[in-house]
């Protein structure tokens, strides 16, 4: 059984739909990313998985259990990261986890122990009783993280957790989601930040209007992704073009070299990219042209990412 599942979710405000169909589950110990566009659907989704909206149709399940008839177990299993800080200023770091420990019930006998594992795991125990409005951006966002930890929950859903964080608090908090994931919380990361998935998520779903567009592991999405391959032949334009006809887009680079352009399209199970490329290769060498370099375009989250949701400017 899945740690989470969730089934058909849909969601409108009016005649804006902003879930439609969303279906994905995410396994204990997994970090699960989760991207899309601006207006995609993912800040709703999240509401919806915290308990802060209801969906219109669809089932969430959090350890097998609903979270509309079992609202009150499941909130005790989840920890949230909001975007916006959810922390309190005039508050020592400290006196901010009392607080939210006593809204989560955490048991008196027990709550100052978890404060002093907490401002470990986030690296400011230093700065336990130092007013949180003193503190400086990374430290306010590693103090955020902290407070959702606070109860031990089993899923942990992050909404841009280190947006405008210097480098060693970035770092500092993903070494703490990956270590989370090793003590078996499940992760919801939902992030603009390509590189940071890419090194932590193990899984992807790319929403996009309120639809999922895809969901698979890092591998399987950028396998599927379009990398033109060029390759820099010692030929004219005009005789390149003769032997590769059908096979590739040959520009001119100068009166001795020509770029033969191979549009790979997604990978299938029939290896069809990887043909064609093969096919190029003999074709020069059946003709005697030199093959001065091979180039392939980058394949990564990001390209990925783009190809599928539009290089086109959001609100």
């Amino acid at each position: 059984m899945s740690l989470l599942e969730v089934s058909h979710l849909r969601k409108a405000f009016g005649n804006n739909v902003a879930i439609d169909d969303l279906s994905f589950r995410v396994e204990e110990g997994e970090i699960f990313g989760l991207v899309g566009p601006n207006g995609a659907g993912k800040s709703t989704t999240m509401m919806i998985l915290a308990g802060l909206r209801q969906a219109d149709s669809g089932t969430v399940k959090i350890a097998g259990q609903a979270t509309v008839q079992a609202r009150h177990n499941v909130q005790r299993m989840l920890g949230l990261v909001p975007q916006d800080l959810a922390v309190y200023g005039d508050l020592t770091a400290r006196e901010n986890l009392v607080f939210f420990g006593e809204i989560y019930d955490v048991p008196s006998k027990e709550i100052e122990q978890r404060i002093e594992r907490v401002l470990r795991q986030v690296g400011l125990e230093p700065h336990a009783d130092q007013y949180v409005r003193t503190f400086s951006g990374g430290m306010k966002r590693r103090l955020n993280f902290g407070v959702a930890l606070i109860h031990e929950p089993r899923l942990l859903i992050l909404d841009e957790p280190t947006v405008g964080v210097d480098p060693q608090s970035r770092s500092h908090i993903l070494d703490c989601v990956r270590q989370l994931a090793t003590d078996g919380v499940g992760v919801i990361y939902a992030s603009h930040y390509m590189e940071e998935v890419e090194a932590v998520c193990e899984r992807v779903a790319v929403l996009d209007h309120g639809k999922l567009l895809a969901l698979g592991t890092l591998e399987e999405l950028v396998d599927t992704s379009q990398a033109d391959v060029d390759v820099r032949v010692a030929a004219s334009q005009a005789d390149l073009k003769h032997s590769l006809a059908g096979l590739a887009n040959v520009v001119a680079t100068n009166g001795h070299e020509s770029l033969a352009v191979i549009k790979r399209e997604r990978k299938t199970a029939t290896g069809l990219g990887t043909r064609r490329i093969a096919k190029v290769v003999d074709a020069l060498a059946a003709a005697d042209f030199e093959i001065l370099s091979i180039e392939t375009g980058q394949q990564n989250l990001e390209t990925f990412f783009l190809e599928r949701t539009g290089r086109t400017l959001r609100d």
